[in-house]
């Protein structure tokens, strides 16, 4: 980039920071050289000079030139910046490795290193510092220092965990190397950030996560309850009560961890007010990444559009539901191969209802956690042929469940794509639709196709075609790398609700021709 580029793009950022323009929040941090503090574009502030802001496109940068982060705005609870792109492969590599090191889980009980980076991505340690420092102008693991002062930051803010516990789970062998990099990043001792007035520990620990509009609440409160299951999940989206409730049970170093959690919207303020139970504290950090994967949080809704919009003029806001535990979506999924989402929903309750493991939360309707891996693994024919699942989902469970439980397979945003696509697809009674399927939802995967989908064939009007799917395949290559949010926008009728839109068959055959002569919109 050039200087002339660059300082075309600071002033872009300087606007944004001026107008507190919270579509920005989480793609640019700015630093200010007259205090020494580093900020996000939503900071409530006055606004610095003009010749005082350093601009940086992530956070470890900022900390990296010698900022810390702003006490008011708290940068720890931004939008994270997810970047998809079709681009070179060296910008696609250092995208990967930054996923890689922001999921915890991708790592089990290994502590994070550039060499096993490296070889989770099949090339040289070397190959990846230098198209990590290309991309972000950080080391990989300056960039996970950030990452785990920022989670600390947090959990010293929001909870009253002791701060050995809060050096463990923010990925600190030691106490001591923790306060020492704390304050050599900071200029502050932990304690100095520990806020008065905690939460008590019977009503939940509260943290804020901020996502960047626009976000269409209802869609994605009604998508959920739509599918809700009793007892172990509620949805209240009544006006002026947006929120979600949940049971969540995770699995990490051998140890289990079982409560509730609570999510209210806050569209005034684009953030969510997350409610934890006392017994999730020690796997906060993993429960916040889950949650945001669920509301898809972390969406860019100015890249996705830029895409999606001329084929799905009304679906700007929409956002890709995704899932607090990928196996149980994929148990989900299964339920739901070929049959109504009312009918799935029945499915799922009766196994809840006959399997699921009792828990006590202050909420009436929370009262069970859906039956673990292990549980389904076990279970017999007869057991579910009594909740109405036929012979082929009951293999397709139990293989599901089998494979989640000897570790086979894992179902989260830090798993390999391709790779867990083609496991699933090796089970028996998974095919590409449902392999899709929990990509698009579990692995949080943006370029999910279920092309098979008889929903998707008539929402984009190839279902009278010869060949649907192949049809629904080419023309879905105009809309990569986001062809899951165009899944979600063709579902939800987003094609034709603009007056003067072109109809669902002429944009297919638009895109299709597209896709054929290579072209991309």
């Amino acid at each position: 980039m050039t200087a002339d580029n660059t300082l075309l793009a600071d002033d872009a950022c300087y606007l944004a920071l001026k107008t507190r323009d919270a579509r920005f929040d989480g793609s640019f941090f700015t630093g200010v050289t007259s205090t020494g503090i580093y900020c996000r574009p939503v900071c409530s502030v006055k606004t610095p000079k003009r010749e005082n802001c350093r601009f940086f496109g992530h956070a470890a940068q900022a900390e990296n030139a010698g900022f810390r982060p702003c006490l008011r705005c708290r940068p720890e609870l931004a939008p994270h910046s997810v970047v998809w792109s079709i681009q070179d492969a060296s910008y696609i590599l250092a995208h990967q490795a930054a996923r890689l090191l922001d999921e915890s889980e991708a790592w089990g009980d290994e502590a994070p290193s550039v060499e096993l980076l490296a070889a989770k991505m099949g090339i040289s340690d070397r190959h990846v510092r230098r198209i990590f420092e290309a991309q972000f102008g950080v080391s990989p693991m300056q960039y996970l220092q950030t990452r785990r002062l920022l989670t600390a930051k947090q959990l010293l803010a929001d909870t009253a965990l002791p701060i050995t516990q809060v050096a463990l789970i923010s990925g600190y062998a030691s106490v001591r190397r923790f306060n020492a990099a704390f304050v050599q990043h900071y200029g502050l001792n932990p304690t100095g950030l520990r806020r008065q007035g905690t939460t008590p520990a019977d009503q939940g620990i509260t943290v804020k996560l901020g996502y960047r509009p626009p976000y269409d609440v209802a869609a994605i409160t009604g998508f959920f309850k739509k599918r809700q299951i009793h007892a172990i999940e509620f949805v209240d989206d009544r006006a002026g009560s947006l929120r979600m409730g949940r049971t969540f049970r995770v699995e990490t170093v051998g140890k289990v961890h079982a409560g509730w959690l609570l999510a209210s919207f806050d569209p005034s303020r684009c953030h969510v007010a997350l409610r934890v139970s006392d017994s999730l504290r020690e796997v906060l950090p993993l429960v916040i990444r889950r949650v945001r994967a669920m509301l898809d949080l972390d969406a860019d809704p100015q890249a996705i559009n830029s895409v999606l919009h001329h084929s799905f003029p009304a679906g700007d806001g929409l956002r890709v539901p995704g899932a607090m535990d990928g196996y149980e979506l994929a148990v989900r999924a299964v339920l739901g191969q070929q049959i109504t989402v009312a009918a799935a929903r029945t499915l799922a309750q009766r196994m809840v209802d006959k399997l699921g493991e009792p828990i006590e939360t202050p909420w009436p309707g929370l009262t069970r956690l859906f039956p673990p891996a292990a549980v389904l693994a076990q279970a017999s024919g007869d057991a579910l042929g009594q909740l109405g699942i036929v012979r082929q989902r009951q293999t397709a469970i139990v293989g599901i469940a089998k494979a989640v439980a000897e570790k086979r397979v894992q179902l989260h945003g830090g798993a390999d794509v391709n790779a867990t696509i083609a496991a699933l697809k090796a089970l028996p009674g998974i095919g590409d639709w449902t392999a899709q399927y929990i990509a698009m939802r579990a692995l949080r995967w943006p370029d999910a196709f279920p092309a098979g989908d008889v929903a998707l064939h008539k929402a984009l009007g190839v279902q009278g075609l010869k060949n649907p799917a192949k049809e629904a395949e080419q023309a879905s290559q105009a809309w990569k790398p986001w062809r899951s949010y165009a899944v979600i926008r063709a579902w939800s009728g987003a094609m034709e609700a603009a007056a003067k839109t072109p109809s669902a068959t002429e944009l297919i055959a638009g895109g299709a021709r597209s896709a054929r002569a290579g072209g991309r919109n």
